[in-house]
């Protein structure tokens, strides 16, 4: 049985901002980074479909340090979707941005494919954690 994680988060900020911060490899080194460490994350993501990236980390005694991912869609700057491969589970990432007026933003994550709970809970604290982040960095 496949599980899947749905946050939403409200920010204020264009549209156009956001689907920045969450497309542009360098802001996404701003604020998808080390849990542990708060290091920023290396990438090479770009919003190209077909494109194949990488995060980076330091790698720990649980883990290789590593997300895999391919991009599926992009729908500038409605949507984007990608895989997102880690610690032996290949999950599907989806963005949906909707502006809500009154310079607020909806962003909806969805996340499908967890074998676990565990897994679940894990990314629900991670993606929460960044999203705090990304708050931030919209800010800047």
């Amino acid at each position: 049985m496949s599980l899947t994680l749905s946050l939403d988060f409200q920010y204020t900020a264009s549209i156009e901002k956001l689907w920045s911060a969450v497309t542009d490899s360098n802001k996404l080194a701003k604020w998808v980074v080390d849990i542990h460490s708060g290091q920023a994350m290396e990438n090479d993501f770009k919003p190209v479909a077909g494109h194949h990236f990488q995060f980076r980390t330091q790698p720990s005694e649980w883990w290789d340090g590593i997300i895999d991912g391919e991009v599926l869609v992009v729908d500038e700057p409605n949507k984007i979707s990608y895989t997102w491969a880690s610690g032996g589970e290949k999950h599907t990432v989806t963005w949906t941005l909707q502006d809500l007026g009154d310079g607020k933003v909806n962003l909806h994550l969805e996340q499908v494919g967890f074998t676990n709970a565990q897994g679940l809970e894990g990314a629900r604290y991670g993606w929460s954690k960044w999203c705090g982040e990304l708050e931030k960095v919209l800010g800047q």
